[in-house]
């Protein structure tokens, strides 16, 4: 494959940065560097520009350098709370990784970070505060603290106990003793009724014929 150098006009990630001259494939050059004003073909004429391209480098990394010293300053002071599940030894359900973190902080404080500069040795999978390096910077770094929180703590579901059965002897003995209240309640009733019956009358003797 032919190769062609060129003079890199602005940063490209994994090539270079301003005034870097480097070797790339010629149809890489033609079709995407050139057209988009990244670099410039490597010629007598365009060696002159150098300077210029090298002064507008120190301008944009003095400038990144001061931004993200910035950044790591606020960063350092913030405390990023997660709200997670976990169980009653405070193991959580899942894990926060570096894109987790990346999202809350774009998402709780409008900070746009790559994840690519959280550096996590392992995902964190426990409650508490844990102490997390980013590295904004080749020579700027932060540390966030972020704070993995739970509201409730689950625990295994506890089995409610078993209803006590119903008695089947509970209804026919209710059921006897209201027939033997009523009973009962009835039998004076009845003899105070016969109390208030009037005497019958004699019957009138028959006349001598």
């Amino acid at each position: 494959m032919a190769k062609t150098e060129v003079i890199l006009a602005h940063q490209v990630i994994g090539l270079g940065a301003e005034s870097d001259q480097v070797k790339v494939a010629a149809g890489y050059a033609r079709n995407y560097l050139f057209p988009q004003g990244l670099a410039i073909p490597l010629t007598a004429a365009n060696k002159r520009r150098l300077e210029a391209l090298r002064q507008r480098r120190a301008q944009r990394e003095a400038h990144e350098f001061n931004t993200m010293s910035e950044l790591a300053k606020a960063l350092s002071k913030m405390t990023l709370v997660l709200n997670v599940k976990a169980g009653e030894e405070g193991k959580m359900f899942g894990s926060i990784t570096a894109g987790t973190i990346a999202d809350e902080l774009r998402h709780q404080f409008e900070i746009a970070i790559d994840k690519k500069k959280i550096h996590l040795e392992h995902p964190l999978r426990t409650l508490g505060e844990h102490d997390v390096e980013l590295r904004l910077h080749p020579e700027v770094t932060a540390t966030l603290k972020v704070r993995a929180e739970s509201p409730t703590t689950l625990s295994q579901p506890v089995e409610a106990p078993a209803a006590a059965p119903k008695s089947k002897e509970a209804a026919p003995q209710k059921g006897k003793e209201a027939a033997s209240a009523k009973t009962g309640e009835a039998a004076p009733a009845k003899a105070a009724a016969k109390k208030e019956r009037p005497p019958k009358k004699p019957k009138a003797e028959k006349k001598a014929e």
